[in-house]
């Protein structure tokens, strides 16, 4: 779904290069080696003098090259973790981690995703793994990707290599218990996706303002024109290269992978469900219909979660005013962000294991 921060316009897709973007660092971030199937290209460098988040990028066979937006390059994937404060001094410290996955069309190394890392995990044992996941990847193994890019095997590429990955270059809890995922909007489909295809390696999982049924006509559309915006990521592909013909009785690779119908294999995990109604209408009007779409799909998950009865928390803060000042209910306000990031990090903090 389309992705604009409208609380940070003067930050909106401002990108953290992580090369030489702090003066005043006082000790290096990890060194990470290469494994589990990643290649290092770059290492972990610092994007301020904080020091607590950083970026480094890696190649992989899974997704060899695909659709660039500006300042990307074609197969080199760039990942941003936030440390907890103190990890450099806690030198036997294991921590959980939370893997949250950006929206559409957007990229892990923003300010705006850093600033919603930071601000809420201060004093808090969590590590943070954003990963690139293209303008237009939805975190899944595509059907027919077009020769041109090569496999765009993404759920491969996070599930099987980076997770594995983190855990053997970081002080994780490499466990169930110590692991969550979560995401925004084309973001939140991936992280339900995700959780129920390997219930085993997430204790919790949670949506924020996810696009999540792939039977509802109007998320098909959705997802079929980020396959043709040049503003998701140049080249084009064609409208069945991820999840095939979305039309019957073509449509099986849709109804398969649609999180709201197969919430059965979450029993057991923590589940949490953001999502605003849009507000105002007239006011950002495509935001506003965007998350008003996002919040059908969302209804129509919790209304599976509670005939399976499975726990879930399912949070509706309607048109945000009493969720978070700033939040009316649009699609990708920073302010309705902040607010969802900040009580799912309590959830996990009550949920998982951590120091």
């Amino acid at each position: 779904m389309i992705r604009r921060l409208t609380a940070v316009a003067g930050v909106l897709g401002v990108v953290l290069s992580g090369v030489g973007a702090t003066t005043s660092a006082s000790s290096a971030p990890p060194v990470f080696a290469d494994g589990h199937g990643l290649t290092v290209v770059s290492q972990p460098a610092w994007v301020d003098g904080n020091e607590r988040t950083f970026v480094f990028t890696v190649r992989t066979a899974h997704v060899p090259a695909y659709s660039v937006m500006e300042g990307q390059v074609s197969g080199e994937h760039a990942i941003m973790v936030t440390l907890p404060e103190g990890y450099d001094q806690a030198a036997t410290t294991r921590y959980p981690v939370q893997y949250h996955l950006h929206g559409h069309p957007d990229r892990p190394n923003t300010v705006a995703n850093q600033r919603l890392f930071e601000q809420t995990t201060v004093g808090v044992p969590l590590i943070t793994v954003a990963p690139n996941g293209s303008g237009r990847g939805w975190y899944t193994n595509w059907v027919n990707p077009p020769s041109a890019l090569g496999p765009q095997n993404w759920e491969s590429f996070h599930l099987d290599q980076v997770i594995p990955f983190v855990d053997a270059n970081l002080r994780t809890i490499a466990r169930r218990d110590g692991r969550a995922i979560s995401g925004h909007s084309m973001g939140g489909f991936g992280a339900m996706h995700y959780a129920e295809h390997r219930p085993d390696l997430f204790g919790y999982v949670g949506s924020f303002s996810g696009g999540l049924d792939l039977l509802s006509q109007e998320q098909r559309v959705a997802v079929v024109a980020s396959t043709r915006l040049p503003g998701s990521g140049t080249p084009t592909v064609p409208v069945d290269s991820i999840f095939g013909p979305p039309i019957w009785p073509l449509d099986g690779g849709w109804n398969r992978e649609s999180p709201a119908q197969h919430v059965g294999s979450l029993r057991g995990m923590g589940v949490a469900l953001y999502t605003g109604n849009g507000g105002d209408l007239t006011v950002d009007p495509v935001q506003a219909v965007v998350e008003n779409r996002a919040w059908a799909t969302n209804l129509v998950t919790r209304d599976h979660l509670v005939a399976a009865g499975i726990p879930h928390a399912f949070v509706d803060y309607g048109d945000g005013s009493g969720w978070a000042e700033g939040c009316t209910g649009k699609h990708a306000q920073l302010p309705c962000l902040l607010a969802d990031m900040e009580h799912f990090v309590g959830l996990l903090m009550a949920g998982l294991t951590h120091p």
